[in-house]
């Protein structure tokens, strides 16, 4: 595929929970490598959207497109549940708020990352055990923990393990929701720090759902500003965060500055 085309396109993407509106006519290109901000208050649309985007939650109108590897493009729910699933498995990754959202908490660190592997058909235990222990590193947790669970670790080692177990089978694109949320400010900064540097490293797509403004200028290219479900301002992140154009914009970045 080249860099040109997009690897993930949305047309007009509209959700719907009954009468109420989660998000409407959202369009968007997202190209290789490239990192999509999505910012706005709770109940702005943005994590609909991304539930949207990722495969979870069918539009009622509107397509999302995903550029296959070997395939081309293909409309995300036009695919069947096995055929997502594995797209979720090898070329897909999700980072949840909520790290025991994304973990296997009854099983090891190692095999919470090996798991993965298993699924894309890996089965000599030294290789996968291996790849475990360099991803460990990776993430910056010792390799003495391996063998422990993810119930003994702290908040942010629980989140990069998470981000450890999703990034092992190389995916091009990962969807992340409020990856830093509910840690600690110091704990925040070197999570932020290592997604930056995993996402430059692996040359990643990303969608990054976020409150919170400096998470968005640290991780994302462009930035896309929600409110009401709709998209109300869109453009290069420092640019959107620097010089807003919208009243809306304007509200949310000004009060980030009174505090």
């Amino acid at each position: 595929m080249s860099d040109d085309a997009p690897l993930l396109r949305a047309d007009d993407v509209t959700v719907l929970y009954g009468a109420r509106v989660g998000c409407r006519d959202v369009s968007l290109d997202l190209y290789p490598g490239e990192v999509l901000g999505v910012v706005g208050e709770s109940g702005s649309g943005k994590t609909t959207l991304l539930n949207a985007l990722s495969g979870r939650l069918e539009p009622a109108s509107g397509r999302v497109v995903y550029a296959t590897r070997h395939e081309g493009p293909k409309d995300v729910f036009a695919l069947t549940e096995p055929e997502r699933r594995f797209l979720m498995r090898t070329d897909w990754a999700l980072v949840h708020q909520n790290p025991r959202d994304g973990l296997r908490m009854g099983v090891s660190a190692g095999a919470n990352i090996g798991e993965r592997l298993m699924g894309v058909g890996w089965r000599h235990y030294g290789n996968i055990r291996g790849t475990a222990l360099s991803w460990l590193d990776k993430v910056e947790i010792e390799a003495g923990r391996v063998d422990d669970l993810p119930a003994t670790f702290s908040g942010g080692m629980q989140q990069r393990l998470q981000i450890a177990r999703n990034l092992v089978t190389g995916p091009r694109l990962v969807f992340m929701d409020e990856p830093t949320g509910g840690l600690d400010v110091s704990v925040q900064a070197r999570l932020l720090d290592l997604l930056r540097g995993l996402v430059a490293d692996l040359n990643l797509s990303a969608v990054v759902v976020t409150h919170d403004l400096a998470v968005a200028r640290v991780l994302s290219h462009r930035l896309m500003v929600m409110r009401d479900g709709g998209v109300v301002e869109q453009g290069l992140t420092d640019q959107v965060l620097d010089d807003p154009q919208h009243p809306y914009t304007q509200l949310l970045v000004s009060s980030i500055l009174q505090v």
